[in-house]
């Protein structure tokens, strides 16, 4: 284990002194998961859209679990500090946390603070591509003419990013590498990223379409391309980045994760009830209103397979150190 793994998990207080009892003991003693609330993690500050999925999935999922499932924020560090509270808790059930692509993404880098091997995955809720967009009154018109000025001025055009070591890092990464060269501007508050190129700021903006729904419908701004393998339904007329000849496709996807070791009844309890949520025609407007894959769900054992392909290739991607 490197240093810096060691270090996060001791301060999470993932390491148990010796002599205590182990979570799954204690569950065995307590059958009916779950006998009260269960928390709900939320790596990001309020509003956003991992945010708007924990209240979402909370309002739908107590009702059928029977507890409360109250939601903390806990921002930082590119979710790293809401997964440091997840990994200080006990692998008992009851603390959850959504897990989103760009923490995801952190794995992929020379000295993560966690494992995949750290955490189990209960659920994928969303699963939406992200887009390259510019203001309506844009001079880009299409995507050709924003790659033309990018080749031809490199490292000009400025594009709004979450930051680095994100997925958008990732993607704009590929693009450099083909030619397609930007300078990233990264925005930690969403609003800040998004008014950037209301106002000048920046050129582009690299986000997923549902957390800029309003923007849109209001006409301020429009997408040039959309990362992925097909175009996406609600923007038939935008190419796509496989199309374009740019074979990078990470979508932006929010899951539902606890930590490594959690009793397989309370695990087996939580997915059966995701899955419900997910199935329920509340959920499946909130997945439209999103402007998300409506086949976004999967089961807790998908998940795993899924967001170990993720890593995959998001380590492929991944800058050099």
């Amino acid at each position: 284990m490197d240093l810096s793994r060691r270090h996060f998990l001791y301060a999470s207080g993932a390491f148990v002194a010796a002599g205590a009892p182990l979570c799954g003991t204690a569950f065995a003693a307590d059958p009916k998961y779950p006998v009260r609330p269960i928390e709900m993690i939320v790596p990001w500050g309020p509003g956003g859209g991992a945010d708007q999925l924990a209240r979402q999935v909370g309002k739908l999922a107590e009702p059928m679990l029977g507890q409360g499932m109250p939601v903390v924020n806990v921002p930082g560090g590119t979710g790293a500090t809401g997964m440091a509270k997840l990994l200080a808790a006990p692998a008992d059930g009851y603390s959850a946390a959504i897990y989103i692509a760009d923490a995801h993404a952190l794995l992929a880098g020379p000295n993560p603070r966690w494992q995949l091997s750290d955490i189990t995955p209960a659920a994928v809720m969303i699963q939406a591509p992200s887009f390259i967009f510019v203001a309506q009154d844009s001079r880009f018109k299409t995507w050709a003419d924003f790659e033309k000025e990018a080749r031809a001025n490199p490292n000009k055009l400025k594009v709004a990013t979450l930051g680095f070591d994100s997925v958008d890092d990732f993607s704009l990464s590929y693009l450099a590498g083909k030619g397609v060269k930007v300078v990233q501007v990264p925005f930690s508050k969403p609003s800040e990223r998004y008014i950037s190129i209301l106002g000048g700021h920046a050129d582009a903006l690299y986000e997923q379409a549902g957390d800029v729904g309003s923007f849109l419908s209001s006409k301020q701004m429009r997408p040039l391309m959309v990362f992925g393998k097909e175009r996406f339904p609600d923007f038939k007329d935008i190419p796509c980045s496989y199309e374009l000849g740019f074979q990078v496709a990470l979508p932006q996807f929010r899951a539902v994760v606890m930590r490594a070791g959690t009793p397989a009844a309370a695990l087996a309890e939580f997915d059966q009830v995701m899955g419900k949520v997910a199935a329920s025609e509340e959920y499946k407007k909130f997945l439209k209103d999103q402007i998300a894959d409506p086949k976004s769900y999967l089961s807790a054992s998908q998940s795993s397979a899924f967001l170990a392909q993720q890593l995959t290739e998001m380590k492929a991607l991944a800058k050099p150190s």
